[in-house]
């Protein structure tokens, strides 16, 4: 699909694209993806960002180094973090002439008909509306069996919930591996894809 011809896009951004060493959000590169989205929005493409960041947020308001593994102090940093992720955001986004709307969901949103409709018709309205949605996992209330995992998956799903012509999902990561690198010494870096498997 040639990108002239998007006219809704799903864009995802991990938590390492918008921090710098130390887990710190970067405002200066924050500022650079909101003016990437104000820019596809003034070309007359509406547009939805998936964002990670509240939790690193969290930690950083609360002084807490590194991640912890306990699920409450990590749905306690969500809890900071996200409004502090959002004011960065509606600030930004402001800046630009647009405003940003919070959207938090949990894969019981995404998989119950009626929670599934009413986030549809709510990020419809918002895009009608010019308004760049800004969606996370709301993390705060997520348990295992609701959670989505990872915001490539959330991301996925929304492209589905709002009919997307095309999801971009920002990484800083090389490309496509065959596992992952982080994970396994041995992953190798797939230069091209030539088929895909029918799963």
């Amino acid at each position: 699909m040639r990108a002239l011809n998007v006219k809704r896009l799903v864009v995802k951004v991990g938590t390492h694209t918008l921090t710098r060493s130390g887990g710190k959000l970067d405002r200066k590169r924050v500022a650079g993806l909101a003016e990437e989205l104000a820019s596809l929005r003034r070309q007359g493409r509406d547009v939805v960002l998936v964002s990670s960041g509240a939790i690193a947020a969290g930690l950083e308001a609360l002084g807490i180094r590194g991640r912890p593994t306990d699920l409450p102090t990590l749905q306690a940093a969500a809890s900071i973090g996200q409004g502090k992720l959002m004011e960065l955001y509606s600030s930004i986004f402001e800046e630009c002439g647009l405003l940003a709307g919070q959207v938090l969901l949990t894969q019981f949103d995404i998989t119950h008909r009626q929670q599934y409709l009413n986030a549809r018709n709510t990020m419809s309205r918002l895009l009608e509306l010019g308004v760049v949605p800004v969606v996370n996992e709301n993390d705060t209330v997520a348990v295992e069996e609701i959670r989505f995992g990872d915001n490539d998956r959330l991301a996925a799903l929304v492209a589905g919930l709002v009919d997307a012509d095309l999801l971009a999902i920002l990484t800083d990561t090389d490309g496509l591996y065959t596992a992952d690198p982080r994970l396994d010494g041995d992953a190798e870096l797939i230069r091209r894809v030539e088929r895909r498997n029918p799963w």
